[in-house]
């Protein structure tokens, strides 16, 4: 039976292995992606992220698409009160041209104007009354912390939204705003959106501190790229070619290293032990740490999809645990440390 996790210290309990959609309407089709939130529904799963911004990097595409397959999934379905919608707010909307962005301005950042004008756009796209975690995707150094506080305050005030998160800041930006809130009477965080993964090269900063505001204070941790771009699925081998693959590019190429390999080679030996697959094993890994609460995997197929969802049957022992532990350790005595 699955246990579902509570998002630190909110409302929203979630399954412990979340969808991306970030794929929707780039690397998966409609109905491709249909099938996949079919499947991961019927595994139990009730915890979709996504982002107002996905998938403006394809030609044609201004944005708001992967909200709005997520949207004619829930309506088709009639399981919206089943899902835990989360989507994001910062990155710039609208199609890129020849000479980049068009139509930018001000449709972007974490100003009060834009917070509410970007969330009542995703509400539309994802036919809903009202978002279950909204993100702030990135910080906007333009905009005063103040500001994107009150604004989200006012989204949850007007039953817009239930819960607020925040993806890719830092320790101390969190920490800023946690203070801010708290000073203020304004709606505080409840989770981060950070990259980790076994091979994340943030790995440390995030372990050494960012982990660290979240288990003080009580903070869900939902990662993103818990796969490190796709390496951890033991796809890429040591001393051979990239694999056919959209995303199997330079950026893949870029993590090739020693260390990287024996990492993956050692989640491969965890696997033997276990008849399980690489990337089932890093985020069985990843659910053992300390505040996680649901990794965000993405799927290009129901078969893929299914794979990684058979990490829920996977129990590491406290060796293998160790074993991974170690041969990726970042470099520095591991230590507890206080600051």
């Amino acid at each position: 039976m699955t246990i579902y996790r509570r998002l630190g210290r909110s409302g929203l309990h979630l399954f412990p292995i979340g969808l991306g959609s970030m794929q929707f309407g780039w690397t998966a089709d409609e109905q491709t992606s249909q099938d996949i939130m079919d499947a991961y529904y019927e595994a139990g799963g009730n915890f979709i992220d996504t982002a107002d911004i996905y998938t403006t990097w394809t030609d044609g595409n201004p944005g708001g698409i992967s909200e709005e397959m997520i949207g004619r999934w829930m309506k088709a379905r009639g399981n919206r009160d089943d899902i835990v919608v989360a989507t994001k707010v910062r990155g710039a909307m609208g199609e890129r041209g020849s000479q980049g962005r068009k139509s930018v301005h001000q449709r972007e950042g974490l100003s009060r104007r834009w917070i509410i004008k970007a969330c009542e756009d995703s509400l539309r796209r994802l036919q809903v009354d009202h978002i279950d975690l909204y993100q702030a995707h990135a910080i906007d150094s333009q905009t005063p912390i103040e500001e994107t506080l009150a604004a989200f305050t006012e989204l949850v005030q007007r039953g817009y939204v239930r819960y607020i998160g925040c993806s890719n800041y830092s320790a101390w930006r969190l920490m800023h705003a946690l203070w801010v809130s708290d000073r203020q009477g304004l709606e505080s965080f409840v989770s981060i959106q950070p990259e980790y993964s076994l091979l994340s090269p943030t790995r440390a900063n995030f372990e050494r501190e960012l982990q660290r505001v979240a288990v003080e204070f009580g903070l869900g941790i939902v990662p993103w790229s818990p796969l490190g771009g796709g390496m951890l699925t033991g796809k890429y081998k040591r001393g051979q070619p990239l694999p056919e693959s959209v995303r199997a590019d330079e950026n893949a190429a870029r993590r090739f290293s020693d260390k990287n390999f024996d990492i993956i080679e050692m989640l491969e030996t965890v696997a033997g032990r276990h008849n399980a697959k690489p990337a089932q094993v890093a985020l069985a890994w990843m659910l053992a740490q300390p505040a996680m609460t649901s990794p965000i995997i993405g799927a290009n197929s129901v078969a893929q999809l299914q794979e990684l969802l058979g990490t829920l049957q996977l129990q590491l022992s406290a060796q293998d645990l160790e074993d991974i532990t170690k041969v990726s350790d970042w470099e520095r005595a591991r230590t507890e440390l206080e600051y």
